[in-house]
């Protein structure tokens, strides 16, 4: 699912249960958030950023040169002719640009970018898909439904396939409590939305317009003042204030026709939009080489992607946009998330072409509660901590305890209680104002044992598709590529790090905000602590100070125990 729908969406829910339009407005004040405030440094700045600069500056003060890291993107696709990107975009010298020959001898022609698991070889592509849930529920009804299941007598496969299936069940058909989305007033407030849009593209002369723009438009009838108020009341609830209204209606409508679509699959199977497209074996791990090297796909694929990708990446010191958070990397971009869940089998493979080609970090904002195939990437991921490689993962955007809900993919291994130790799960920070969500993002996931550390998620100006084009976006999956730029930072000026001694760094690196905050989804307020591992936010100059007293590990050693030099900055 995409972001700008899934957030959205957690609004509309709000408004629908209200049952009144014009409420939708947030209650909190829309004070201006600098661009690029999670890089700042709250003694300098007054912003609760990663204290990036005072970072930048250790190194210098240590004489220290960087080496370069390729990080690897698993997400929707990037711009990869954006002014802030083509030139950090990784590229696999060993092959022939548009030869049509693997010459890498790697299973996958003409990969120069990295490579598009939701394609075929004709160059069609996936770009909207269904939801885990109702795929898992269709494809074990005729295995489960009105049968007498004796649980015990399972094996642990067939155990872990049917809690999945029974859990899908409930979610695609609903509980007795579960009064579901108002299809018929959505429908309403999405029409609404469409005349006031209307009414507003008339009034200010433009067809395209921001929610900033619309905020200083002054009407001048009655009308016009109702179609103020209650679309700004729907950008100001979603905190999109620079989207368009192109945008932000598609993306209205998008949330509509999802949830039509979850009501459509009570009665029947989703449409297998991948199936269609792709042409492999799902069910085959070792069926492998499917796919194309169309890394961008279109414009609006690609905009998670290219905005995950910049917040790690952009470059640096050009005077174009934003700068990205680490000066040394190449972007390695692995498309497989599309509009919808992604598919499991996808996700394992590409964690084992970015190991397989180089990379050395891997972020991966998606996220999903169901994973009929968890022992692939379980596997991949074994694969990868074995290879030396970490995996930054997005906790998801559904302000609930990952701890106890289930949230795919995950760092614990299927039937063993054993958890991969090279993966950090990141929750969203917001920049501590306190008219806004304080330290917390409102719709952050949070865990005390699953969710490691706290960063940067809100009100996150990054790089978006279109050449030139940057915007401010929510999520969690802002989150992770802040800290998974800040490993490949670390990385790149002390590259014999493993991915243990990376994830000691950035923990034991992070800084607590010294007050109470508000958990994501109420006003309650607790310790940071009791919501994440840490209790801290991301600290990228705190974690380099780490970072310069770890050693080198010898090869018989324990790398879930980084060792320390005995000596002080």
């Amino acid at each position: 699912m995409s972001r700008i729908t899934k957030i959205l969406g957690a609004f509309i829910l709000t408004l629908l249960s209200i049952k009144s339009f014009a409420q939708g407005t947030s209650s909190k004040k829309s004070n201006e958030v600098p661009k690029g405030w999670h890089l700042m440094d709250k003694e300098k700045d007054g912003q609760y950023g990663i204290s990036l600069n005072k970072a930048y500056d250790f190194f210098k003060s240590k004489k220290l040169k960087s080496k370069q890291v390729i990080v690897a993107v698993i997400d929707s696709g990037i711009d990869t002719l954006h002014e802030d990107l083509k030139d950090v975009l990784w590229v696999n010298t060993k092959e022939i640009p548009g030869n049509g020959i693997d010459d890498d001898q790697n299973g996958y022609v003409d990969d120069i970018n990295g490579w598009n698991f939701l394609g075929n070889k004709n160059g069609k592509n996936v770009e909207q898909d269904s939801y885990e849930g109702a795929r898992v529920y269709h494809a074990l009804k005729s295995k489960y439904e009105g049968k007498t299941i004796d649980i015990n007598s399972l094996s642990e496969d067939d155990k872990y396939e049917y809690t999945m299936w029974k859990k899908a069940k409930e979610a695609v058909m609903g509980s007795s409590e579960d009064e579901g989305v108002d299809l018929y007033f959505l429908k309403k407030v999405v029409g609404a939305s469409k005349k006031q849009d209307s009414i507003l593209k008339k009034a200010m002369g433009k067809d395209i317009y921001t929610g900033n723009e619309l905020d200083a438009f002054e009407p001048k009838t009655q009308a016009e003042r109702v179609a103020k108020t209650s679309l700004l009341s729907l950008f100001k609830g979603n905190n999109m204030m620079e989207l368009s209204n192109k945008e932000f209606i598609e993306g209205f409508e998008q949330y509509l026709r999802g949830e039509e679509s979850k009501a459509e699959a009570k009665e029947k199977a989703p449409i297998p939009y991948r199936a269609n497209v792709v042409g492999d074996n799902e069910d085959d791990i070792n069926d492998k080489g499917y796919g194309n090297n169309n890394v961008m796909v279109s414009l609006s694929a690609s905009e998670h992607g290219t905005h995950v990708s910049g917040i790690i990446a952009a470059s640096r010191g050009n005077g174009k946009g934003v700068d990205g958070i680490a000066d040394n990397v190449k972007i390695m971009m692995l498309r497989a998330v599309p509009d919808g869940d992604e598919h499991d089998k996808d996700i394992a493979l590409a964690i084992r072409y970015a190991v397989d080609n180089g990379a050395k970090v891997i972020n991966m904002s998606f996220g999903k509660s169901f994973s009929p195939h968890k022992k692939w990437i379980d596997e991949a991921v074994n694969y990868a901590q074995s290879k030396g490689v970490l995996l930054v993962h997005a906790a998801g955007n559904d302000h609930k305890n990952v701890d106890s809900t289930d949230n795919f993919p995950n760092p614990l291994y299927l039937g063993s209680g054993k958890q991969a130790t090279n993966w950090i799960t990141v929750g969203a920070s917001a920049n501590g104002d306190p008219d806004q969500d304080g330290f917390t993002a409102s719709f952050s996931n949070y865990g005390k044992e699953q969710v490691d550390v706290f960063a940067p998620g809100a009100r996150i100006y990054a790089t978006f598709p279109g050449g030139n084009v940057y915007r401010s976006l929510d999520g969690t999956s802002m989150a992770s590529p802040v800290v998974a730029g800040t490993a490949a930072l670390l990385l790149s000026y002390f590259p014999y790090l493993t991915p243990e001694q990376l994830k000691e760094c950035i923990e034991k690196g992070a800084v607590s905000p010294g007050q109470k905050v508000r958990k994501p989804g109420t006003d309650q307020m607790i310790d940071l602590s009791e919501i994440s591992k840490t209790g801290g936010l991301l600290n990228a100059y705190e974690s380099a100070k780490i970072a310069a007293n770890m050693s080198p590990q010898s090869k018989n050693e324990n790398s879930s125990k980084p060792t320390l030099k005995n000596k002080k900055n």
